[in-house]
């Protein structure tokens, strides 16, 4: 999946699974947003590869952390502007 297509779907995923931050998220055009939207749909495709496979579970609970931290930032995200040191990793 291209970077742009991570992004519009870890967009809609979050859409959706935020609905009181959706037309927010919707919205969104930031770069640092949209790396959250990336970073979500990222971490969403490996915890399901995680649990198709009955990898490890304690893996897979590690992953569904980690989307629920993105979720949290998200939800701040929306309602903040980076910082003026705020970079962007390639």
């Amino acid at each position: 999946m291209t970077r742009s297509n991570r992004r519009e779907a870890g967009r809609r995923r979050l859409a959706m699974r935020l609905p009181q931050m959706r037309t927010l998220i919707m919205k969104a055009r930031d770069p640092w947003q949209l790396e959250l939207f990336e970073a979500y749909q990222m971490a969403v495709e490996a915890r399901d590869r995680l649990r198709r496979r009955r990898f490890n579970l304690k893996l897979v609970r590690e992953y569904d952390e980690t989307c629920v931290e993105i979720e949290q930032h998200v939800v701040r995200a929306m309602h903040e502007r980076p910082s003026p040191n705020y970079c962007l990793i390639p």
